[in-house]
């Protein structure tokens, strides 16, 4: 299915896992991967500080509700405004694409103030503080889903690790940036896992939130330099509207980190 020739790599793996038996795609499988994963790695972090397992549950629930919903609003109203609220149905239509990782912060950020709103103890802080370790994680697979679609291609490109997504049919090759990024995002989890268990970082308040939104979207501003654009009216903008979105992102995160300082978790 894939192969190198021409010292290019041309992909065309299929995004059904058993075409034609099972309709499951490996960006389905890779997003709830991400959620299974993720459930685990904050269990230890609930068991290492004493919190109740049995808000544990209710907590994937809220995030995983604030990400798909914040995640698909977000690519309606910040990519195709004028399209979804012509037609507003389509935005319920989520299996057919269209996911914002913007919008998903949002909504995680949401959730998690109304998860800490019903359960004081571990409250909206705490929760954040330690969900960004995993949302790393999760970004990372869910890269890995968008090569699998071949979605969210980079720009052309000579480089001998081009990829040419053969499912496009331009037989150009092109900067696998959802490798890129999906490489980056692992190395941003293994970070943040490290400094949670290896510091005392996590007891400062909305550190590791802004260390996360620094890391994370700074890199998302740069990678964009190396991306398709995503929607036909970004071809006129200096820089891209994913690029637009991540500087405030990024300034909040760098205002959280210093206020930390002065900001200790009970």
């Amino acid at each position: 299915m894939n192969g190198i020739l021409l010292n290019y790599i041309h992909w065309n793996l299929n995004p059904e896992i058993l075409p034609g038996l099972l309709p499951v795609r490996w960006y389905g499988l890779l997003f709830m991967s991400g959620f299974v994963f993720g459930y685990y790695i904050i269990q230890g972090m609930y068991k290492r500080e004493g919190k109740d397992l049995a808000a544990l549950d209710n907590l994937s629930l809220y995030v995983g509700l604030g990400t798909i919903l914040g995640a698909r609003l977000g690519h309606c109203l910040f990519y195709e405004p004028e399209y979804y609220l012509s037609n507003p149905q389509q935005i319920l239509y989520i299996w057919q694409g269209g996911l914002a990782s913007h919008g998903a912060v949002v909504g995680i950020l949401l959730s998690t103030y109304l998860y800490g709103r019903r359960y004081p103890q571990t409250d909206f802080w705490f929760v954040t503080d330690r969900l960004v370790v995993v949302i790393a994680l999760a970004g990372s697979l869910i890269r890995l889903g968008n090569l699998a679609n071949s979605e969210i291609i980079g720009l052309p490109a000579s480089v001998p690790w081009a990829f040419v997504f053969v499912r496009l049919g331009d037989g150009i090759p092109r900067h696998p940036s959802q490798l890129y990024e999906s490489i980056y995002y692992m190395i941003c989890f293994v970070m943040l896992y490290q400094i949670y268990w290896k510091t005392n970082k996590a007891q400062q308040k909305g550190f590791l939130l802004g260390l996360f939104m620094v890391m994370i979207f700074g890199f998302r501003y740069v990678i964009e330099f190396w991306k398709e654009n995503q929607v036909p009216m970004e071809e006129g903008f200096a820089i891209n509207l994913g690029q637009m979105l991540s500087i405030p992102v990024v300034v909040i995160g760098l205002i959280l980190m210093l206020r930390s300082q002065s900001s200790v978790t009970s």
